[in-house]
């Protein structure tokens, strides 16, 4: 087992555990983006930055999985995130029968809408 100072410091400096909570997520994170932020990483900041990204990893996968949405499903998620109205989307769709119809599903989103919304 390799155990160099350098890699003991690294423990020091943030203590690695299991995540259970948001605010452990948050601060885990911030120890990664100060790793990431590097030019370049020696050997023992690498294994480091290996072992707090399983741990982040391991959290993550206790969580609800986000379900994969598209279309009118991802404009209705949008919409009601956002607390949109119908004539918010004017400007996209061009008139509020047109967001109605594709909400309804009597309209197809078309390419130039996708591009617009995203």
């Amino acid at each position: 087992m390799k155990n160099s100072s350098a890699y003991i410091e690294l423990l020091k400096t943030f203590p690695p555990r299991p995540i259970t909570a948001e605010e452990e997520l948050m601060a885990t994170q911030e120890a990664i983006d100060s790793l990431l932020d590097k030019d370049e990483l020696t050997p023992d900041e690498r294994d480091y930055l290996n072992v707090l990204g399983t741990l982040v990893y391991e959290y993550e996968q206790t969580l609800e999985p986000i379900p994969d949405i598209y279309g009118v499903e991802l404009l209705k998620a949008l919409i009601e995130e956002f607390e949109l109205r119908q004539k918010d989307l004017v400007p996209i769709f061009k008139t509020e029968s047109i967001v109605s119809d594709i909400l309804n599903e009597k309209r197809q989103l078309t390419t130039e809408h996708i591009q617009k919304v995203a």
